[in-house]
């Protein structure tokens, strides 16, 4: 009997004891867990030192906030959770009215050392000012990032382009024999949890996270896990924005080829277009980063299209020359003419009246008409010799033979060169040429086009 009221009055005071350890703070005095007690925040939590301590870590993708191509940077918002073992702290939650966890502040604790490889700035936020631990020694930390990190950009198939891009997390002085870092997750895993809490995506489509692990093979160097994040950008506002109006400007060209030759009109409107592609070229200049492996697709639509254009302008240049050097070869012919009109009509000053017409277009006709009475007839109009002046005469008279075979080869010289001349110097001979050059050149021309663009879009199809 005596024996059953002690175990009777031993449970009483033990269930009083129960009843009386409650609060949090009880727990902390089980533990003697102060802001002064450097055990639990001066050095690595483990009894052993040759023990690592184990650091899992879970990464999930709020928000693709921006990426920015000209500078190569990444700028997503994460949310990281941060778990490890604290092998000084444990306790009996039935012993605290089933306390099994509590939320401390986290300068009282030892934190592991991580940082991410590729970020360029500091998150400014403040992390978060508390930590949770639980009955088992387990230690976590959450936090929510915006970080600011570099990314490889693959701008080949730009806008049609997907890019990858790595949050590599390491410790930054603990090696593998101290620290062992694991992911919580896995791809699969990752990439769920990740759409469930997506806020917003902008302009990038997120497709999947992959989750890797660089284990150091070395106890003297480092393990990395690497959180690699794939999105797809959304090309509708380039397309609307850039492709169409490039394509608008290609196809005005085409239709300028309707634009008549004769004036300056079709030669300012080419211009015109050629100016408005150079502008669309110096916005893309903003956008793209400066050094890429490859040229970008969209670099070699608008330097082609560029090209193209200035090819168009150029015989277009071409084909007014023609037509201006046609011009100016019927003046010149007109006005060679005139000069020989007025030479024949003064060679033949023995002619009492010259009457010289021109029609347009026509060749010159001169028409010289003698005064010749009807009585007389041509020989008794010749002068009759004398007998002293018949060696004078004779001597004229060879003098005169010989200018007019010097003529006649003349004659026969200019009239070759004439014969050789004969087609160019027809009206209208060159503005034919120029006509026939244009026809030829619009077909080459849409089909230069249109090859160009079945090549560029098929690229960009297949990268």
């Amino acid at each position: 009997m005596m024996l059953a009221g002690f175990l009777f009055l031993l449970f009483l005071t033990d269930g009083g004891d129960c009843q009386d350890n409650c609060s949090y703070q009880d727990v902390l005095n089980y533990l003697n867990l102060t802001r002064n007690n450097e055990m639990y925040y001066m050095t690595r939590p483990v009894k052993n030192y040759k023990h690592p301590t184990h650091v899992t870590l879970e990464v999930l993708l709020y928000a693709i906030l921006d990426v920015v191509e000209k500078d190569q940077k990444f700028i997503p918002y994460v949310w990281t959770v941060t778990r490890w073992t604290n092998e000084y702290i444990s306790w009996d939650p039935d012993n605290f009215c089933g306390i099994d966890n509590i939320s401390l502040p986290n300068e009282i604790f030892w934190k592991p050392d991580l940082t991410i490889e590729e970020m360029t700035e500091r998150d400014k936020a403040p992390p978060s000012p508390y930590l949770t631990i639980n009955s088992k020694g387990d230690v976590e930390v959450q936090n929510d990032q915006v970080l600011v990190s570099s990314c490889r950009m693959h701008t080949y198939s730009f806008p049609f382009d997907i890019q990858s891009c790595n949050l590599s997390f390491k410790s930054v002085i603990h090696t593998a024999k101290e620290i062992r870092l694991q992911p919580s997750d896995n791809s699969s895993e990752a990439t769920e949890w990740s759409r469930e809490v997506m806020r917003t995506q902008y302009e990038w489509l997120f497709i999947n996270m992959t989750v890797s692990t660089n284990n150091a093979t070395d106890p003297s160097g480092q393990d990395i896990v690497i959180f690699t994040i794939n999105m797809k950008r959304r090309p509708v506002l380039y397309i609307v924005n850039f492709l169409l109006p490039v394509l608008f400007f290609l196809c005005l060209d085409l239709a300028s080829f309707l634009i008549s030759d004769s004036g300056g009109e079709k030669l300012s409107f080419k211009v015109t277009v050629l100016l408005a592609v150079t502008v669309l070229q110096l916005i893309l200049n903003e956008i793209l980063p400066s050094s890429s492996d490859k040229i970008p697709l969209i670099a070699l639509y608008c330097i082609g299209n560029f090209a193209l254009m200035m090819l168009s302008l150029l015989e277009t240049i071409f084909v007014m020359y023609l037509m201006e050097k046609d011009s100016a070869a019927s003046q010149a012919t007109m006005a060679d003419e005139d000069r020989i009109l007025s030479e024949d009509c003064r060679k033949q000053g023995e002619a009492k009246c010259c009457s010289c017409h021109r029609e347009e277009h026509n060749w010159a006709q001169c028409a010289c008409f003698y005064n010749v009475p009807a009585v007389e007839t041509p020989t008794e109009l010749l002068p009759v010799p004398k007998e002293g002046n018949s060696t004078n005469l004779m001597e004229e008279y060879d003098t005169l033979e010989k200018l007019s075979e010097g003529l006649r080869e003349m004659e026969k010289t200019l009239s070759l060169l004439l014969n050789s001349r004969k087609d160019e110097n027809k009206p209208g001979y060159w503005t034919r040429v120029a006509k026939t050059l244009n026809r030829v050149f619009f077909i080459l021309y849409v089909n230069v086009v249109s090859l160009f663009l079945v090549f560029i879009f098929l690229n960009w199809h297949m990268a």
